[in-house]
């Protein structure tokens, strides 16, 4: 007999009164319920309950441990009440790694809008262009754009398509006319993200976005800026850009060699226990993030 079964039955003698009345709440005979007692009594080595034939009372020590045993054992009904309430409402803590410029352009308000919805969730949102290690570092999910790591030990959902489209201001085009042909960026100013490398570097046809950049930098929102200001031809996240393009500010080049479409991936953890936080936002980032990219 495990001792939590052997205090739930002293506990119901006590407050029922006798063994018979106890073994009825209990589902079990009155002779379980008097071996549970005496199991406990053995165990601390005192009597808890003095029975004759008409009543029973407790002892001086059985009154301080059923006092106590039934404290125990509602906080430990609390404890089970509050982790069957996350099953069902999602709360706690969600931390999620995102590349800068989509978790700025898109993931970030995705994620505010989830949680206006499920407000007892907590956010960290990691925004980086740098590989997190979902383990090591104890991320629930990661958002990443390409192709996968299949040695990783990651369950991956795709949740959408990441499109690039090249832009540049009007009066950069007036100035410097605009390229007909992916080779003609050779003889263009380009604007370039310094994380872009031989093996993530974005392709027009058989031409690589130019290396050699006039202007480089590590931030989306910062090359979109230069753009506007007529810096040069900027290739960038369509949804970065489409509130300029729609106002005018900036002007789609190279249309006809439209960047391929990158896939993005929800990715977590093969040995996280499932739970009604971490369902939510999977099918929330699932059904919300391709209506965020349909610009």
């Amino acid at each position: 007999m495990d001792k939590l079964s052997s205090i739930e039955a002293f506990i119901c003698a006590v407050e029922s009164g006798n063994f018979t009345e106890a073994a009825r709440r209990l589902d079990i005979s009155a002779v379980m319920v008097g071996k549970h007692v005496r199991q406990l009594e053995e165990l601390l080595d005192s009597r808890l309950l003095q029975r004759n034939t008409r009543r029973q009372h407790l002892t001086e020590a059985g009154e301080s441990y059923y006092q106590q045993c039934k404290a125990a054992l509602a906080q430990l009904r609390l404890a089970e009440d509050t982790v069957e309430n996350m099953k069902r409402t999602p709360s706690g803590l969600l931390r999620i790694s995102a590349p800068l410029n989509l978790g700025s352009a898109a993931i970030a308000t995705l994620v505010a809008r989830y949680q206006l919805n499920y407000p007892q969730v907590r956010i960290e949102l990691d925004l980086s262009d740098s590989f997190v290690d979902l383990i090591g570092q104890g991320f629930d999910f990661a958002i990443r754009i390409g192709s996968l790591h299949p040695a990783e030990p990651l369950v991956a959902k795709k949740i959408g398509d990441y499109r690039m489209v090249v832009c540049a201001a009007p009066k950069y085009l007036a100035q410097h006319g605009t390229p007909q042909t992916p080779e003609a960026l050779y003889q263009h100013r380009c604007l370039a993200n310094m994380a872009w490398n031989k093996s993530n570097a974005w392709q027009l046809g058989d031409v690589f976005w130019p290396a050699d950049s006039s202007f480089i930098c590590n931030d989306g929102q910062a090359l979109r800026q230069a753009a506007l200001a007529g810096a040069g031809l900027v290739l960038q996240p369509e949804i970065l850009l489409a509130e300029d393009i729609a106002a005018g500010r900036l002007v789609p080049v190279l249309q006809q060699w439209q960047q391929a479409s990158r896939p993005i991936h929800l990715l977590w953890r093969q040995d996280l226990s499932p739970s009604e936080k971490r369902s939510s936002f999977i099918a929330w980032l699932h059904e919300q993030l391709p209506l965020a990219l349909a610009v």
